[in-house]
């Protein structure tokens, strides 16, 4: 980095890339779970996924957020999908490649993918 406007380029680039926080009414929000268990189960990666994705696909209406303990830390990596129609989906046990999946069936066909939830995982 040799200028404030290469800088600023980069910041640019990473904030139209990741979409966080913004917290809009019609957006589906995507929040992983980064507390020291599921960074211990594998969570970075999984961020690191739905943010790539999010970005690569161009998707505008989806934000990707991390937060703190969900609290059913035996299933972790856990994902919550919040839609705009209120609907929550609960996946555990995600990794990169499942996070890639749930991008492309859920987020942008809007099929939830069953096989990943916690209504699966748990019976």
């Amino acid at each position: 980095m040799k200028s404030l406007a290469e800088l600023q380029a980069i910041r640019d680039k990473m904030k139209n890339q990741m979409n966080v926080r913004d917290e809009s009414d019609d957006k589906i929000r995507v929040v992983v779970g980064m507390a020291t268990c599921g960074i211990a189960a594998g969570a970075r990666p999984v961020l690191n996924a739905f943010t790539e994705e999010v970005a690569k696909r161009s998707l505008g209406n989806v934000s990707v957020a991390q937060t703190g303990c969900i609290g059913i830390c035996q299933y972790e990596p856990v994902v919550e999908v919040f839609t705009p129609d209120g609907q929550k989906t609960t996946y555990v046990k995600m990794t990169a490649e499942k996070a890639v999946k749930v991008v492309a069936d859920h987020l942008v066909n809007g099929s939830v993918v069953t096989e990943y939830t916690i209504g699966s995982v748990a019976k």
